[in-house]
């Protein structure tokens, strides 16, 4: 996986390097501020760029935006100290491939980021239990999937719902990795919404599944 780091702490940011490099992901450049990361992203192309959200000039969350309007193909995971809800909200609305904060221990992180590779949100289940409780809660009209959701669509949607990587839905429901990216695909598209997290948070929102916090064993 090729990634990109941005984040203005160059300290924090060598190790982050050095904590990736070890680990054998193919680190392509290193900047410190959310306008280098887009002329970067643009330049090189990483599979995935890894952003602080507070950066002087541009801020992580607006090289977000411009990063996944221009690049689609290259997923933006925010990397940071901030634990507020509004920018953890905005920052998944806008296509951030996950959320992860600093203070992560360092197997705990790289387990998480190899995820993305296979379509995971690089989120902890704490993290994913706030966002969808907070995105099912809010004040947004219900809307109505294009197509229903078939029975295996909506039995795949309660297990990411639940804070499940793929692997793990795949064992439960005896399907294939593959499978599962497969359908989840197709939800997406049914919903109309950019990311697992969304839908799951739409499913709960329109009463598709119950609105239950995710498993942690």
């Amino acid at each position: 996986m090729r990634v990109l780091v941005a984040d203005d702490h160059s300290l924090f940011r060598d190790g982050i390097v050095s904590l990736l490099e070890a680990a054998g992901f193919d680190v392509v450049g290193q900047v410190g501020d959310g306008q280098a990361a887009v002329e970067a992203a643009h330049r090189l192309h990483p599979d995935v760029v890894l952003m602080d959200i507070t950066m002087p000039g541009m801020d992580g969350l607006q090289a977000l935006q411009i990063i996944r309007t221009d690049l689609p193909a290259t997923q933006v995971v925010m990397l940071t100290v901030s634990d507020d809800d509004a920018n953890l909200f905005e920052a998944i609305r806008h296509g951030a491939a996950g959320y992860l904060l600093k203070n992560l221990n360092a197997e705990e992180f790289l387990k998480i980021l190899e995820g993305v590779e296979h379509g995971e949100a690089a989120m902890t289940r704490q993290t994913t239990a706030r966002l969808l409780h907070g995105m099912a809660h809010a004040s947004q009209p219900a809307g109505e999937a294009a197509d229903p959701l078939s029975e295996r669509e909506a039995d795949l949607l309660r297990l990411v719902a639940q804070g499940l990587p793929n692997k793990a839905i795949a064992q439960r429901l005896s399907l294939s990795e593959n499978t599962v990216k497969y359908h989840l695909k197709n939800i997406l598209q049914k919903l109309g919404v950019q990311n697992r997290t969304e839908a799951a948070a739409y499913a709960i929102r329109n009463g598709l599944i119950k609105d239950t916090p995710p498993t942690f064993n």
